[in-house]
């Protein structure tokens, strides 16, 4: 029986190409991505590896508590410690030639160059003939890629800004490093030691040390050095190894991309499953083109479980082979994506690829097991044929009882899935989602189950408007359609369950981009929200830097600010009272803004009613440095998410705030933004590529551009399931012609020509597809319905948008897909020999 399997195998190659490319994409998937992030995350285990290279320990301190030279004096001291480096570092942004930052914001460092005995930094390398690190405070050096990306050379004038003023400094040299933040896409400048600290430890703190490194002496080991080293700190201050150090980061590194593994691993998942129809297909074909022959098998003493294990055999070796491509394949698509990610600009560190067991045994197990299981249908139904019946050609349907108790459990399954949704869609957030989750699970399960019975009415509601339309051949194609209503759902099925998650995320990603877009056009009425690159505070001088410019007719801080009330915080904005008003919508429910004048506050809508405040009530309240005083509302107003539900005047929370918090400034201009008031800001803050400038323009794309990024990736992850539903879709054509071979002759006999036997079998892919596609649409639709719910509450504005042209195109694409997917049947049923096919038996 298993050189009968290998022969079987060897004998229908075209039949089982379609469950190799099947089975292949999937296993590319899922090694693709085990072997992408085991890559990864070995990478950025070096990474950090490399960052702590000869460092035996690493101290770091608090804000209030910094290293004094006495305590690196100190700790060089203690026994077995060998060098002891001081380190300071902050922000600090490159101007490019455009005068706009280079690099990622976050990501953009300044620290010190901190010279040894031979006048080196181990951190840093300068290649020959690429300068030598700061010796002065007028000269700084330039990490390589920011160097190349602003055409900076040794020598060359660059402007830098820090928190304070932009300053032009003379480079000295272009280094390169393996520091995080370069690799991660912002540049590092290195600063003259003294320098560093005026910039980053002004006030008491002047001439000290955030961090220190420590290396050890020769023979000496990192825990002997860590045990010396801590007893010596300072209040406020630890320490570790730079082992252990490295350790975490590189688990850190790893846990950001288990989240990425996750995700990758559902979308191969969904393309397995979709894969389960196509697989399942093939085998069913394959046991009606060898009906004879496996009944021949039976009647000279092959057992019904030999025949059934002859065709497990034959899944497991396809399986096998198809999973060892496609291993191959995802070794390549790993490779791919890491440049796909260089591509837009993520600096991924450098490292071997990484093609560990994990990936090789699920590979090979996932492929195998999914042909197994696919399989294991069409061998139970092989292994029932009986001989006499097989060998006569007299194929039994499915008895009546079986698509009854099939339709039955079906209907459970889709009520139940049904319930749950609506259920987790009046719940709302964590706990609806989930049930949410588990109900499409089911009703996804049993529209699947339902399909062959949903296929009959469904096709019999068009069928007219074909018969109208295509003549006969149409007529043929609709009754063809539904012939085999098990084999025809399997095929809707694969192209539902992809357009179910197509159109779902479509409408959710379309509904939460106009709820953003609102937001912003109703909550925002100035023209621009100035904030700084680095997403620290800016300088409470900024808002009247920005007052004093031509142009412009009000500006606003939008300082955060918690006030304690009643034991309870609550975040508030501390902001221009007669100036928000004219950068934020606020509009007023009861009582007026002009009383935040008068030192009163303003309280959002649904926070003062969910605590029960009235205008004319009086709040005892705690300032964050815990003096308190009384704040009367003096009115209430409309919730706006650009702002806090509390809004105070700065004059208020002036005295009890040292060092203020003022995340972004908002600005109005006469006529509107335009690129001459642009250009006025940057010059009147000093033309310092650290501050950003958006127009509402802007700020829109900031907060709904997300969504389209991931609308695109998701669609990408997903192509995967809809190409393996088109496989499906040729797999059922192909079927349909094989089984009809001596109809389609005696059609061909008695005056059908070559060009209808095509449009038939077109005819009857586009049926499919569409009858498929629709019911994706419905479901998809019905999904995104529910998961919005979820989120109304959360975003104001939140309602329900169908994007009709999006759904339009997705259907013409799915007729399009059945046009594509039966030329190749097509083709072969119109080639067929008109007397070959008619003698058949």
């Amino acid at each position: 029986m298993f050189r009968t399997s290998l022969r079987n195998v060897l004998a229908h190659k075209a039949r089982l190409l379609m469950t190799v490319l099947a089975v292949l994409l999937g296993v590319a998937f899922v090694s693709g991505t085990l072997v992408f992030t085991d890559t990864l995350g070995k990478a950025y285990a070096d990474q950090s590896a490399k960052d702590y290279k000869g460092v035996a320990v690493a101290v770091s301190t608090e804000d209030q508590h910094r290293l004094t030279a006495h305590d690196l004096d100190t700790i060089r001291d203690a026994p077995g410690v060998a060098t002891v480096t001081g380190r300071v570092s902050g922000f600090a942004g490159v101007a490019g030639p455009d005068g706009k930052l280079i690099g990622t914001g976050w990501s953009n460092k300044g620290g010190n160059f901190a010279p040894g005995t031979h006048g080196r930094d181990p951190s840093y390398a300068f290649r020959h003939g690429q300068g030598h690190g700061p010796r002065d405070a007028q000269h700084i050096a330039l990490d390589a890629h920011s160097a190349a990306a602003g055409g900076y050379h040794v020598g060359d004038r660059v402007r830098v800004a820090t928190d304070g003023p932009v300053r032009t400094y003379t480079l000295s040299g272009v280094f390169t490093t393996h520091d995080g933040a370069v690799q991660a896409g912002g540049s590092l400048v290195l600063f003259d030691t003294a320098q560093a600290q005026h910039l980053y430890l002004p006030g008491g703190h002047a001439g000290r040390f955030m961090d220190a490194t420590v290396t050890a002496s020769p023979g000496a080991s990192d825990a002997a050095v860590l045990a010396a080293v801590k007893p010596l700190l300072p209040h406020g201050a630890t320490a570790d190894t730079g082992s252990a150090l490295a350790d975490q980061d590189a688990r850190s590194a790893a846990q950001s991309l288990s989240s990425l593994n996750k995700i990758l691993l559902a979308f191969a998942g969904i393309a397995l499953f979709v894969g389960v129809f196509l697989i399942s297909n093939t085998f069913t074909m394959l046991v009606a083109q060898r009906s004879r022959e496996l009944a021949l098998l039976r009647a000279i003493g092959a057992s019904r479980r030999q025949v059934r294990r002859s065709v497990i055999v034959e899944a497991a070796l396809v399986g096998l082979a198809a999973s060892v491509a496609g291993f191959v394949l995802g070794i390549g698509l790993a490779v791919g994506l890491r440049s796909v990610m260089g591509s837009f600009g993520a600096r991924v560190p450098a490292g071997p690829l990484v093609v560990g067991g994990d990936a090789v045994a699920a590979a090979l197990g996932v492929g195998v097991l999914v042909t197994l299981l696919a399989a294991w249908l069409p061998s139970r139904r092989a292994a029932k044929i009986p001989p006499v019946a097989a060998m006569s050609s007299a194929h039994a349907p499915a008895g009546t009882r079986s698509l009854v108790v099939r339709n039955c459990i079906g209907a459970a399954l889709t009520a139940v899935g049904a319930v749950g949704i609506a259920g987790g869609a009046s719940v709302g957030k964590d706990n609806g989602r989930m049930l949410i989750a588990g109900g499409a699970f089911l009703l996804l399960i049993g529209v699947i189950v339902l399909i062959p019975l949903l296929s009959r009415p469904a096709v019999a509601l068009v069928r007219p408007l074909l018969r109208a339309v295509f003549g006969t051949p149409g007529n043929l194609a609709s009754r063809n359609a539904v012939r085999n209503p098990r084999r025809t759902g399997a095929t809707a099925s694969a192209l539902a369950i992809g357009l179910t998650l197509v159109t779902g995320l479509t409408v959710l990603g379309v509904t939460l981009g106009s709820a953003v877009d609102r937001m912003t056009t109703d909550s925002v009425r100035g023209d621009y929200m100035v904030s700084m690159a680095s997403g620290s505070t800016l300088a409470p001088s900024v808002a009247s830097e920005l007052a004093k410019v031509p142009g412009v007719t009000a500006v606003s801080p939008q300082q955060a600010v918690d006030l304690r009330v009643g034991g309870h915080y609550h975040s508030a904005s501390a902001v221009t009272p007669g100036a928000v008003e004219r950068v934020l919508t606020m509009d007023t429910v009861d009582g007026s803004l002009r009383t935040l004048a008068k030192g009163e506050i303003a309280v959002a809508r649904k926070t003062a009613a969910s605590n029960g405040w009235h205008v004319g009530d009086r709040l005892r309240v705690t300032y964050d440095d815990d003096r308190e005083g009384t704040l009367t509302i003096g009115a209430t107003y409309e919730d706006n998410q650009f702002l806090s539900p509390l809004v105070v005047s700065t004059a208020v929370v002036a005295p009890h705030e040292k060092e203020p918090y003022i995340p972004q400034v908002w600005v109005k201009t006469a006529g509107g933004a335009s690129a001459a008031h642009e250009k006025a800001l940057v010059h009147a803050l000093g033309d310092s590529p650290a501050f950003t400038f958006q127009d509402r323009q802007d700020i829109r794309q900031s907060y709904g551009g997300f969504v389209n990024t991931a609308l695109a990736l998701l669609y990408a992850l997903l192509a995967m399931a809809l190409i393996i539903a088109v496989l499906g879709v040729v797999n059922t054509l192909a079927m349909s012609v094989f089984e009809r071979r001596r109809e389609i002759g005696m059609l061909r006999a008695i005056g059908l020509d070559r060009a209808k036997v095509k449009r038939m079998i077109r005819v009857e892919a586009v049926v499919i597809s569409m009858f498929g596609a629709v019911l994706g649409v419905v479901l998809g639709t019905f999904l995104a319905w529910a998961i919005g719910q979820t989120i109304k509450g959360e975003l104001p504005g939140y309602e329900l948008v169908l994007p009709w042209g999006r759904i339009a195109l997705f259907l013409v694409l799915s007729g399009l897909v059945g046009v594509l997917a039966s030329l190749w049947p097509a083709r072969s049923a119109a080639r067929l020999d008109v007397l070959g096919a008619v003698k058949t038996e």
